[in-house]
């Protein structure tokens, strides 16, 4: 069976660099901008263009450069806003403007001081207006997720008479459950007059924890589009992670859902961005973490080092990463200690073994991890023939 293939729309030089301490240059961008293509992202979303000069110039050099992604620029309900960032996109093979407005109840009392009729004609109007620039028209209804579903619905179904090609269905602060954002892309297939014509999408934040799995519920309920950005960066506690919904969907083919990403470069294309903006990645962070295929227990290591899949279920080399680790730790058995040894030059008979291993948890009870060089003093320590050991 054929799979159904998910956009992914990249916004770590958008959303992701609202980080404070991550502002990155022009020429810093064009280089993220390039890798972004190359890994095979479908959309890039490349800044907020009236936000600031800075801002205008990166958009409209990385339209330049970017050869097959659609570039993206942001933009709020404003006339003045379309018009800078349809001015911004002009180099673009693929222009595509994302404009919108917050839709909830909270934003449209407390934020707009207005009401449902006129938010919805302001979202009518500022779709209307960017489509006279462009043909590509992203719609995102800010703080969806807490978005009554009828009203919602109804919101969708007028932006989409007005030429919006995308609707954005953001859970802007991360409140929603998995269940809750499904069933609201659930809802939205199933009564939006037209929703044939345009294509939903999620953008997640991960407030709770809960953007990558809210992401997966709502393809899995009829979205095509994930809004994520590399390590999962971006405002307070981040955005859904490119990364792992790229391999979640790969890893569950009975979802017959894919994306046209490179895998293979996801682990270079994550410490790029993570140098560049000088935010280190978590060491257990899922797939492209330093402890991702990592194992310190004994009973894992002895799994892993009879067949890999025993405790890892990704490839490490499809994300570009070149073996798993085995760390030596006090937690570490035999099996871990006759591996890393013969990596370093030792074949260990049993009988040697034994006896190298009582001398290795002495050095191991003493320090958190051993090293290659430790292996040659423990061997050294344990009074064992070296001319018959060492290969």
């Amino acid at each position: 069976m054929s799979k159904d293939k998910v956009q992914i729309f990249d916004t770590t030089l958008r959303d992701g660099e609202q980080v404070p301490g991550c502002k990155l240059d022009t020429k810093q961008k064009l280089v993220i901008a390039e890798r972004l293509d190359n890994l095979g992202v479908d959309v890039i979303e490349a800044g907020f263009p009236i936000s600031s000069p800075g801002d205008f110039k990166s958009v409209s050099e990385i339209a330049g450069i970017v050869k097959n992604a659609t570039v993206c620029g942001l933009t709020r309900s404003v006339k003045k806003d379309i018009e800078v960032a349809a001015e911004a996109l002009k180099p673009a093979r693929k222009p595509r403007i994302h404009t919108g407005i917050g839709t909830s109840d909270s934003h449209i009392k407390f934020k707009f001081k207005s009401d449902k009729d006129r938010i919805l004609e302001r979202a009518v109007d500022a779709v209307a207006y960017a489509k006279t620039f462009v043909e590509d028209v992203e719609f995102y209804a800010e703080d969806a997720g807490r978005t009554d579903n009828e009203y919602l619905a109804r919101v969708c179904e007028a932006v989409i008479k007005a030429g919006a090609t995308v609707l954005n269905i953001p859970d802007t602060t991360g409140y929603c459950l998995p269940e809750e954002y499904g069933a609201k892309m659930k809802y939205l297939k199933e009564n939006v007059t037209g929703i044939d014509k345009a294509i939903l999408s999620c953008h997640c934040h991960n407030d709770l924890g809960l953007a990558t799995a809210n992401s997966i519920a709502g393809v899995i309920n009829g979205a095509r589009q994930i809004e994520c950005t590399i390590n999962g960066i971006g405002e307070r506690a981040g955005n859904t992670s490119l990364e792992e919904v790229v391999m979640i969907l790969r890893q569950h083919p009975y979802l017959n859902l894919d994306t046209n990403i490179n895998s293979k470069l996801l682990l270079d294309t994550s410490q790029m961005v993570s140098h560049k903006m000088g935010m280190p990645v978590q060491p257990n962070k899922a797939i492209v973490g330093a402890n991702a295929f990592a194992h310190s227990s004994g009973i894992h290591q002895d799994g892993v080092i009879k067949k890999r899949e025993t405790y890892e279920i990704i490839n490490p080399e499809d994300v570009g990463v070149t073996e798993s680790s085995i760390v030596l730790t006090a937690r570490s058995g035999r099996a871990a200690l006759a591996y890393r040894a013969k990596k370093v030059g030792y074949e260990l008979t049993k009988v040697q073994l034994d006896k190298v291993y009582q001398t290795f948890l002495q050095f191991a009870d003493r320090q958190k991890e051993i090293k290659d060089e430790d292996i040659h003093v423990i061997i050294e320590n344990s009074n064992i023939n070296l001319e018959v050991l060492y290969k």
